[in-house]
């Protein structure tokens, strides 16, 4: 089916409607989480064409996810629980997925250098949490290793 999309641009006191075709605009495509219910206009896609925009969307999205993967890493630290090791390898795989997401994805909105940045925290939190399994498997070695002195005794 052939879809209309309009763009009402205000210009001074005149006003025109403009006919755009989304699939040959290049700009950043999500859909809005629409957790309230409301009487109006339902958005179902949005699509940001300002590249000063998509930055600035995709800076606060990034920070808002590398700041739940520190606070996920922090909680491990912090726990000294030693059967977390599936959690700590859930926790890494979703990290390696959202490194080759923002590689993949978002390489194209944001400037190199950022982009190098990002990547270096990426790696840095990624560091620290195979860090953090490798400690938490000798513990469960360890703890296998005495377990099994006990029953050979």
């Amino acid at each position: 089916m052939n879809e209309k999309h309009y763009y009402i641009y205000k210009n001074g006191k005149e006003r025109e409607i403009l006919y755009l075709d989304y699939s040959k605009l290049r700009g950043y495509n999500f859909s809005p989480k629409n957790s309230k219910k409301y009487e109006g206009v339902v958005v179902n896609k949005i699509v940001i064409i300002k590249p000063s925009m998509i930055e600035k969307v995709l800076r606060r999205k990034i920070k808002h996810k590398l700041d739940t993967y520190l606070k996920l890493i922090i909680n491990f630290i912090e726990s000294d629980d030693s059967d977390s090791s599936d959690a700590l390898r859930e926790a890494l795989n979703d990290l390696t997925r959202y490194k080759s997401i923002v590689n993949n994805k978002y390489k194209k909105y944001l400037d190199d250098n950022y982009l190098n940045l990002l990547l270096k925290k990426i790696y840095l939190l990624e560091y620290e949490l195979k860090r953090r399994l490798e400690y938490v498997n000798q513990l469960n070695y360890e703890y296998e290793e005495t377990k099994e002195e006990r029953r050979v005794r």
